[in-house]
């Protein structure tokens, strides 16, 4: 099988090449090397499959890329909550226009195979809570008066006790927070629609908050993990957003790509999401400790800021039956286990490691 990866370079999709290519498939990728994500090619890619250095929101590149290909894993995105809401451009352009730019150059070929999508917990926006009175409720836009108070767990809208936080399933209602969010959400909107009119199959994979090697590191856009190590790193505190006592579900990179390689191998006629998680919830202030174990004796404690993010969420960790049940994945790594080996584990930084970044010109495999 040929498959096309988008964002092939990056942090998850380079460890999908390598699965694809470790089970005998043709890879071709395509990167951007965006500037937020890389500064020179990484040393890491996988010689064996051929690389297309372009943006994917040019058409011509796209059509080249799309050429000959029996299925896709679209993992490039940009990520993260941003810096502020200047960052809108970036992400519609490079999330949503570019994903519809591929689908109109698989639509030009005819295109009926499988498409893989790598989406994002943040459609939820808050996660799925039990009032012990009303049962499951949906809770409602954080309130900055409440938030400036510290008060910061959600409250059920029809009485105003404390929610109790549950697993998210997928079939619970998305609300997007944030202008990330939205256009994760977008992909998978277009991405169905494709998959509607083409007959293709289309599974989205719902990523909860995955770390490990090769992420990037020292950029507002990387994962908190990414960020707490590299303040213990640099002898600094890591910076915790409110209380630390947020809960979510880390997953490692490798789970995530073994997720990627069930998806693209399961019955053909199957279209559905999946969350791809641990199924082991953690609070974020756990997260920092379990990184600090690495540091010991000298690593500083966390400070607490207080600090909050209007687009954030409070607590938001998975249900994995689905995943479990149609796609047979099982996470093998555990954050407890995961984390400690991140906390050593080599990130992308943004220094000399790596070939300089290109022009957009095709390259031979292990070029």
């Amino acid at each position: 099988m040929r498959v096309l990866v988008t964002g092939g370079a990056g942090f998850v999709g380079s460890f999908v090449i390598d699965g694809l290519v470790a089970a005998g498939h043709d890879v071709i990728a395509v990167d951007s090397l965006h500037p937020h994500a890389h500064r020179r090619v990484p040393d890491y890619l996988n010689p064996r499959a051929e690389y297309v250095w372009g943006d994917l929101r040019d058409a011509a590149v796209v059509r080249t890329a799309v050429a000959g290909i029996d299925a896709v894993s679209h993992q490039a995105s940009m990520v993260g909550l941003g810096v502020d809401f200047g960052d809108v451009l970036d992400y519609v352009t490079n999330n949503d226009l570019a994903t519809a730019t591929l689908l109109a150059a698989l639509h030009e070929q005819r295109f009926t195979g499988r498409i893989v999508l790598g989406s994002s917990m943040v459609v939820y926006g808050e996660g799925r809570y039990r009032c012990r009175d009303h049962g499951i409720v949906r809770a409602g836009p954080r309130d900055p008066r409440r938030l400036d108070r510290a008060e910061w767990e959600p409250t059920c809208p029809c009485c105003g006790r404390a929610l109790v936080a549950e697993p998210v399933p997928e079939e619970a209602s998305v609300d997007p927070r944030n202008v990330y969010a939205a256009t994760k959400l977008h992909q998978e909107h277009l991405v169905e629609a494709y998959g509607r009119e083409h007959g293709s199959s289309t599974i989205v994979l719902r990523y909860h908050n995955v770390y490990g090697p090769r992420m990037p590191a020292q950029t507002p856009y990387a994962g908190v993990a990414s960020i707490f190590r590299s303040a213990y790193q640099a002898g600094e505190a890591p910076r915790l957003y409110e209380d630390g006592a947020q809960k979510r579900d880390f997953v490692h990179v490798s789970d995530v790509a073994r997720a990627n390689i069930a998806a693209l191998r399961v019955a053909p006629e199957l279209s559905t999401t999946c969350n791809i998680a641990s199924g082991h919830p953690v609070e974020i202030r756990r997260v920092a400790a379990a990184l600090a174990a690495a540091y010991e004796p000298c690593a500083p404690e966390p400070v607490v800021t207080g600090r909050y993010r209007i687009g954030d969420v409070r607590h938001v960790f998975a249900s994995i039956e689905r995943a479990r049940d149609v796609l047979g994945f099982s996470p093998a790594i555990t954050p407890e286990q995961g984390l400690r080996e991140f906390a050593v584990a080599p990130l992308r930084d943004f220094g000399n490691a790596g070939r300089p970044v290109p022009g957009l010109e095709r390259s031979a495999p292990g070029a």
